[in-house]
């Protein structure tokens, strides 16, 4: 199998018009191959500039799972953080795990921060939101946010040999005043958004505390 490893968005597009197989870590997909056979040719993004970048409410695709620092929000690198052992996570991207897992780790964490997609179509980078990046599942480039007020991950870990953690993701927006909650439950990814006032905070009577807007 040849790996070919474009530097520019348009040699990506090259490799894709003549049939490359788009790939990231391989920790999944590299069984399957092995059992069924491997394609003639394969396309790693982890040369590319806009793949690789990290930070400012940006998250490029080929980022390793072990790369995600205070640079990315709470809820994302905690996300990336519980994904298998420290060997799969120097080995796993970004764009390997929302697109090309079935576990999708970091889908709940991307749904909260209200992510968008950057993906590569034949007719280069294009927009686009992450419902139709699942159906559609074409070359993803990055990922792009506002940085929320704050947000939180957890994963149960007490579940069956074999069974598919619960994950609950969480954010308060920095755009708009509302809170957004995603769980997974076994394979399946739902979300829900509802208002959220930043201004309410809650303490005991007597301490003295105020809200935000009653100062």
């Amino acid at each position: 199998m040849l790996v070919r490893l474009p530097r520019s968005v348009s040699e990506a597009q090259s490799c894709l018009a003549e049939g490359a197989v788009p790939v990231g870590g391989a920790t999944l997909v590299w069984a399957g191959w092995q059992r069924d056979g491997f394609p003639e040719q394969a396309v790693s993004l982890r040369e590319l500039p806009e793949a690789k970048v990290i930070g400012d409410g940006t998250l490029g695709s080929a980022v390793l799972l072990h790369e995600m620092d205070e640079r990315v929000p709470e809820v994302l690198r905690k996300a990336a953080g519980g994904v298998g052992t420290g060997a799969v996570r120097r080995t796993a991207t970004v764009g390997g795990n929302i697109v090309g897992s079935t576990l999708r780790c970091l889908l709940p964490a991307a749904l909260v921060l209200d992510a968008r997609a950057v993906v590569l179509e034949p007719d280069g980078p294009v927009e686009t939101d992450l419902a139709e990046l699942l159906a559609k599942r074409p070359l993803l480039l990055s990922l792009h946010w506002r940085e929320p007020v704050a947000s939180g991950y957890r994963k149960l870990t007490d579940q069956l040999r074999g069974e598919v953690p619960f994950v609950v993701a969480a954010a308060v927006g920095a755009d708009a005043p509302v809170l957004r909650v995603a769980v997974r439950d076994g394979y399946d990814v739902l979300s829900e958004t509802v208002p959220y006032d930043t201004a309410i905070t809650t303490c005991p009577a007597s301490s003295g505390c105020r809200s935000a807007s009653s100062a």
